[in-house]
């Protein structure tokens, strides 16, 4: 696989991220080190996990990802010079008590403890890019749609968490530095920060991304054109509505998958994911696949990998076979028809998983 840059950052990462929210969940420890070697093996060298994993969040799980990754580390020699690694912290609490007791809040103290801890967990002396899982401020993210200023309470400055992340770097404990669930606003005040006080410049933001939630280009792509920060492109099967997995039975009743996310966990459902509109966005997309001899999930992934907003997909998978089909996926090239036939899709549809 060809590998692209993050961002103004020396990491160089293939198209392909191995995401990693599915282990100590759906996926056990023995399950996950085998996916990680056979990742490896079709070529890819990025994977991305959490302090807050696995998903969905629960306290029996929290940092449970990150274990199990160390542990992988920990037994197979030189496995973890072949990663670039990449982790987040928590931001403030979203009604999770077990993370940093709930606080309303990310300092820049937090963000150095919790990346001591990620350090001991993944059982390495250096994460290579360390991403703020969501903003501090109110923002609209997993599902809202609204900035409300009211709802914008105090809290730890951009400043004062750009000066804790630059100590982490000047100490050798990362590398370059990350946004998830960002907005443009929160992108650009970033960077101007870091270049008034010449402090790290944000290298990769990390936002949902895929066929029934496009917004990244509804003004944030432009950011990141402009301010050269790449796109870690989540969710690009949409928790598993664009494999088609769901489209006869729905996500739960008589022959929806009992193992897909979404039938399983009822808090998936509750979320975005779960909106009768993105089943039926969904639907139409998949619909779109088989008329054009292609699998949903090859439509679905194969629009992340050939889009220039996407610097590189994060893939999660349960099994070695979902992890081939998936990498299988980068051959898949989409016909001008095509994508244009999914724009057609999204003007009526819109982006009902925002």
């Amino acid at each position: 696989m060809e590998k692209v840059q993050l961002g103004h950052s020396d990491l160089r990462v293939t198209p392909v991220c191995l995401g990693t929210m599915t282990f100590g969940e759906q996926v056990n420890e023995a399950n996950a080190h085998a996916i990680l070697q056979h990742a490896l093996e079709r070529g890819i060298n990025f994977l991305d996990t959490a302090e807050m994993y696995a998903v969905p969040p629960k306290a029996a799980t929290f940092n449970a990802t990150e274990r199990i990754i160390g542990n992988y580390f920990a037994a197979n020699k030189g496995a973890r010079e072949q990663w670039v690694v990449a982790s987040k912290v928590a931001g403030p609490s979203r009604g999770m008590p077990w993370i940093r007791g709930g606080s309303g809040d990310l300092s820049g103290a937090d963000i150095i403890v919790a990346c001591d801890d990620s350090l001991k967990r993944l059982q390495t002396d250096v994460i290579d890019l360390y991403q703020i899982h969501w903003p501090t401020r109110s923002v609209p993210a997993f599902g809202g749609i609204y900035f409300k200023p009211d709802h914008d309470a105090a809290h730890t400055s951009m400043h004062a968490q750009l000066e804790a992340l630059a100590q982490l770097v000047k100490a050798g404990k990362i590398k370059a530095i990350g946004l998830s669930n960002e907005t443009p606003y929160g992108v650009h005040e970033f960077i101007r920060l870091a270049e008034q006080y010449d402090l790290p410049r944000v290298a990769t933001v990390q936002n949902p991304y895929c066929l029934i939630n496009r917004t990244v280009e509804n003004g944030l792509d432009e950011t990141m054109h402009h301010l050269d920060v790449s796109l870690l492109a989540y969710s690009p099967l949409a928790f598993g509505l664009l494999t088609g997995k769901y489209d006869a039975s729905g996500l739960i009743g008589d022959g929806a998958p009992a193992e897909g996310r979404m039938t399983k966990f009822a808090s998936m459902r509750a979320q975005r994911w779960g909106r009768p509109e993105s089943l039926n966005a969904a639907r139409r997309y998949n619909q779109l696949a088989h008329d054009n001899g292609l699998t949903p999930t090859e439509l679905a992934l194969a629009f992340c990998y050939q889009k220039w907003q996407v610097a590189s997909t994060i893939i999660g998978v349960t099994s070695i076979a979902q992890l081939d089909e998936c990498v299988n996926a980068l051959d898949v090239k989409l016909s001008d028809d095509i994508l244009q036939a999914i724009d057609e899709i999204r003007w009526e549809c819109r982006d009902p998983a925002q």
